[in-house]
Parts: structure tokens; sequence; C-alpha cells
């Protein structure tokens, strides 16, 4: 039995356990295409053959930029991992600069990119970094494909390098760099052990409900976020075939065509699903109206394990029967679990999906712990909404005086790359400061209630939490974006982008009449009724927490406008920066 100790151990493990017929599946030119577990496992020796005839040592780094997950960056990885190099994946989205930045300071030899868009943003900075080659994933006319070094490493003849190499390669070496998309300052590089990640994944394994060697996994989250990535080798350890859903748009076809027993994603994409349903109940007419939004009603009051008493479990299975099964449907008919992280989850998604049968389960991470500290499981009593769920094995988490989690354990990263200090900062002995706030029931589950950086007083001495404000004010089918304001000030604010579909969509059910984008957001009725919105759910706020004036912004809250990080998380600073005049707008008009 292959014993588990690095991330390249994942696939022949896999090749002795299950030897998948598709074990990695991608869609090219409208056409599904699978490799099995040995194919995997062929092509990677030939990429490390190929690397090691490159003059490829170990501890080089080898950068990738993909704007898709796809298989062969499953196959990189492994040729990478296995001749003792490292990868350090780089978010697509981010500007040209930060791939400047990260190249440099990861001083990575080699880079490898998906398609001619990255290519192109890449060739711009090209010549101010060290890299002595780049690789195409895509086929692009005049460039170098990554399967030039396939067939360089097609000749077996060095194998017995790439086997030596393996063997000198340590559970506690230095696997990855990943560099996180802080929402502040220049990225970190988050350094990570093989052991870091591999403990992660078999710490993690107990809380998923795979049937080993027989489940289907459509992954979708992009591949350098290290929770996608954990999971991945997860589904390699589990037997699980992978497929690579083709984009956010095609989404819903592929869910329709793998019929996934298991998907991935943040809070915004079950956001979207969740609005998009709704959107088809709302055009309904009649009884069949009724019936749906009746159903939407009860789910919303979901609790698990029986608890709301036989009468509603009775309502429930009609609910599931007349509606919900037409959800499950929709999302391919098969799927037994999803699985939710990055930012918070808003309970009322965690209670309709499981109403529905779709549980999302809640979970909780950083780049920093591999991901994951904690996550819920629907089985044994290990479901709470509203939390994070119990604490995984081998990992201990305490919370600081000042509510900050503090996490111990074998997935805490090595530290910085190149930064003592800031790892100095967020370490006291063995527990990493994650910088979140949060406690622990006495039933062992773990609840966040906030970032400590992101919490601020207002001037009157008082403590807002805006993430937890922000989470609950989304609920609004008008609301998009949202972010708290109000340091220093007297009184808590919010800069809004709206809904710009659903807001157009209600004007004209409402006879609005507007020409533009600029036309709709001035316009006094929608302000109104964005108010009935903000007064709605400020009744579950303090006084001092409340949102007392808010301002839309003209524009859509984007990566690429720099709103947002890669993960869809808000970039304060940056937001505050744009629109410093509606802020004005707000406190000194």
């Amino acid at each position: 039995m292959v014993a588990i100790h690095r991330l390249f151990d994942f696939p022949y493990y896999q090749l002795e356990t299950y030897n998948l017929e598709k074990a990695f599946t991608t869609k090219y030119d409208g056409v599904w295409n699978s490799i099995s577990t040995e194919e995997f496992i062929n092509q990677a020796n030939a990429l490390s053959r190929g690397l090691l005839r490159l003059g490829i040592k170990p501890n080089d780094k080898i950068a990738v930029i993909s704007s898709t997950n796809r298989t062969e960056w499953n196959v990189l990885d492994i040729g990478v991992l296995q001749i003792g190099a490292q990868n350090i994946p780089i978010y697509p989205t981010i500007a040209s600069e930060d791939y400047e930045y990260i190249l440099n300071h990861s001083e990575s030899v080699l880079c490898f990119v998906s398609d001619v868009e990255v290519l192109e943003k890449l060739n711009s900075i090209k010549s101010k970094t060290k890299l002595k080659n780049v690789y195409t994933f895509d086929e692009i006319a005049n460039e170098e494909n990554w399967k030039a070094l396939l067939k360089l490493g097609e000749d077996p003849s060095n194998q017995d390098d790439v086997e030596l190499r393996k063997k000198e390669v340590t559970s506690n070496d230095l696997a990855t760099i990943i560099y996180t998309s802080g929402t502040t300052g220049k990225p970190k590089g988050v350094m990570l052990s093989h052991n870091n990640i591999v403990s992660n994944v078999l710490d993690s394994k107990k809380r998923v409900p795979f049937k080993y060697g027989e489940s289907k996994a459509l992954s979708f989250l992009p591949i350098c976020h290290v929770f996608e990535r954990m999971i991945l080798y997860l589904y390699q350890y589990c037997g699980v075939e992978i497929y690579f859903a083709e984009s956010i748009e095609k989404m819903s076809d592929n869910l329709k065509e793998v019929k996934p027993n298991v998907m991935t994603a943040v809070p915004r994409l079950y956001e979207k699903v969740y609005d998009k349903i709704i959107a088809k109940g709302t055009e309904l007419t009649g009884l069949k109206k009724i019936i749906f939004f009746w159903a939407v009603n009860l789910g919303l009051k979901y609790e698990p394990y029986g608890k709301n008493g036989l009468w509603y479990e009775l309502q429930l299975k009609l609910a599931r029967k007349l509606i919900f099964s037409k959800w499950q449907e929709g999302l391919g008919g098969n799927l037994d679990v999803m699985v939710s992280g990055s930012a918070a989850l808003q309970t009322r998604l965690t209670r309709i999906f499981a109403a529905a049968k779709l549980p999302i389960m809640e979970g909780y991470g950083l780049t920093e712990t591999s991901p994951v500290i904690s996550v819920n499981d629907m089985r044994n009593g290990g479901f709470r909404i509203g939390t994070v769920g119990k604490v995984i094995d081998n990992l201990e988490v305490k919370i600081a005086e000042d509510g900050e989690i503090l996490v111990k354990g074998p997935n805490v990263m090595l530290g910085y790359y190149k930064d003592p200090e800031k790892t100095a900062e967020v370490m006291t002995n063995d527990y990493f400061h994650t910088g979140d706030i949060g406690e622990i029931d006495s039933d062992g589950f773990l609840r966040i209630t906030d970032r400590k950086k992101e919490m601020f007083k207002t001037s009157g001495g008082k403590y807002v939490a805006p993430a937890l404000i922000e989470n609950e004010f989304k609920q609004s089918r008008f609301i998009e974006q949202i972010m708290v304001i109000g340091e220093g000030e007297k009184m808590p604010a919010a800069l809004i982008q709206i809904n710009y579909d659903f807001s157009k969509e209600w004007a004209r059910r409402h006879n609005i009449h507007f020409k533009d984008n600029n036309d709709l957001i001035t316009n006094t009725k929608l302000l109104d009724r964005i108010q009935e919105e903000i007064d709605h759910a400020n009744k579950n706020f303090g006084n001092w927490e409340q949102i007392k004036k808010f301002e839309i912004t003209p524009d859509v809250w984007s990566i690429d406008a720099g709103h947002l990080t890669p993960t869809m998380k808000l970039k304060r600073k940056v937001i505050k920066e744009k629109y410093l005049n509606l802020i004005e707008k707000i406190y000194r008009s």
C-alpha cells in the first residue's frame, strides 16, 4: 500500500486503490476529454523527465497561471513536485504588476499559462522577470506549447533520475508558495510543505460523504486557491472522478452534463444560484406561484434533525416532492453535498438548500492553514446552522482573550516567504493568529463573528463588525455588494452596488422609465425601495450598528476594476479611495 507523505503520493495511491478510467476530465472544443489514473501518472513522469532535461533543479520555482481549472494544471503540479521543485500558482485575474511582483519575489524560472489573454498580460512584464521560458496549455501560434515538454520527456531513459529525486523529497519540504490576494498591500507568499497539505487532506476526509471510487465531482473554484487545490487532492485520495467546469456562465449546463455528487464554491456562487431560482419562481403565476413561495418560506425555517417537529417534516416532504425536486434536477440531480468556503455563508442559504436536500456544508480556513480548520458534516449531528462546524482532527483551536481564533496543528504554514517579520507577527509559539474573531459553543461548534482587522469604532466608542452587517444586507435582491463604513464617524453608513438586473426588472414592473444606469440609481422610487430594505435589515442590529445613510455607487464592483480580490472579498481600502466623494457626501453634506 502506497503511504502518503508527499502530495505526489496521491496519484500513486489512487492507481493502486481505484485505478480510475476517468481520473480527470476537461472539455476541449465542446467535447469532454478524460484521462485515466495511469495516463495521469505517465504524463506527470514524462513532464518530470522533460523538466530534468531542461536543467530544473530541486527548489526551483515554476509558476502557473490558468484562467480555468484543467487537467494540464494537475499533470504539471505532480510533474513539478516529484522532482523537488515548487509550484507557484498565480491568480489569472490580478494586475500584470502583481504578476511581475510574484514572479520576481518567488524567483520563478519557468511559467505555464493557459491562454492568449493570460499570455498577453504576462508578456507585458516578462522582460522584467527572471523567466527563462514560457509554455502554453492552449495551442497558440508561435508559442511553445507544454506538449513540447512531454515530447522532451518521452524517452524514459532518465526515469531513474526522477525516482531518485522523488526519494529525496521529504514530507516537511516546501511544496508550494501561494500568494494571498491580500485586501491591502503587496501579496504575501504563504509557504506550505507537503505535510501541511497532506495532513489537511487526511484530517478532512472524514467530513465529506463520498462513495469512494464511485463519486463524481465538478471543480469550479480556481485551483490557485488552496481550498480547491486541497479538495482536488482529497478527490484523488478518495477515488472521485474530477470534471472541470468550463466557466461560471456554463456552470448550469456543466452540472446537467456531469451530474456530480459533490461540488465546492464560494458563497457568491450559491447566492447567484438562489437568486436565479427565485427569479424563475417570480415568473410563475396562480397556484404554481403560491406553492413555489410556500415551499421557499417553509425552507427558510428549516432546522436539521427534525427539530421543527412532525408537522413541519410532513410539509417539508411535500415541498420536496412538488418544488425542491426540480431544484435538484436543475443542479444535475445527483448532488449529495456542496461545500462552501472563503467567506461567510448566509444562514438563509444554509437553511433553504438543506431543506431542498442540497445541503451546503460550510467550512472555515485560511491559506496559512492549508486551509481547513473546521467544517460542518450532516452525519452524526455534526451540522449546525450559523456555524462553520467542528474543528477537524489533530488540530487545536483556542480563543484568545480578545476573541481571536488561534490555531495549532500540522497544517499551519512554514511561514511567509522571505518575510520572517510578518511571520513572527502572526505566530505565538506554535499558534497561528487567524485575524478572525470567533467563539466555540458547548457542543464544539465554531462560530466566526468578524474579521479582527475589519472591526472599527465609531466616534461614540462603539465597536461595529461590518462583515456581519454586510451579510445580512446582501440578502436583499436589490443589493449585489455592500460595504459598511464609519470608522471614527458618528454612525455607520454604507456604500452599495445595486443588483442592476433585478433593479431594472423591478423598475419595469413598476412603470419606472430610465435612460441609463445613472438615471436608474438616482430614481427616488428606487431609492425609497432600497431604504425599505435597509430599514428591514436594520431591525436585526443594535442602534449603534444600524445603517443610517447609504449611497449607491455608479459602477459595478469587480475583480478587474480592483474592488474585489480574486476570491470576491472586498478590497476595503480601494473601495474607500474610489468613492471618497460619496463618503464625503454621507458625512459632510
